[in-house]
């Protein structure tokens, strides 16, 4: 049991440093967050327009099977390391071939780059 706690400690930790570590030097304003640009599909056109999760509510969310990971950083650096069961796609495959990206978009996907 022991294990176990210590497990969702470092899962916890380990979401905190990689949203703390993706999110941009100048943080997003409230305006920016409530009014988001998207595109005509529904997706964020600046990164100031992508919402920013806290670690409570992504933890919750993947605890309860309402949300994906998707570690957005080059395949060596999730070989090397990565959140537990998070899905590796590489954000150049994203920019470059969305189309070979199998994700279930009626989930909530939130991915994270360090």
């Amino acid at each position: 049991m022991e294990l176990k706690k210590l497990l969702v400690v470092f899962t916890i930790a380990l979401i905190t440093v990689t949203l703390v570590s993706c999110s941009p030097a100048s943080t997003p304003t409230s305006e920016a967050q409530a009014n988001p640009t998207l595109s005509p599909d529904g997706l964020p056109l600046t990164e100031a327009d992508v919402p920013r999760v806290s670690v409570e509510e992504a933890y919750s969310a993947i605890q309860n099977g309402e949300a994906i990971v998707v570690d957005v950083r080059n395949l060596q650096s999730y070989l090397t390391s990565h959140i537990v069961e998070a899905q590796s796609i590489p954000l150049v495959q994203i920019e470059t071939d969305l189309g070979s990206v199998d994700l279930d978009k009626e989930q909530w996907i939130i991915t994270y780059c360090t």
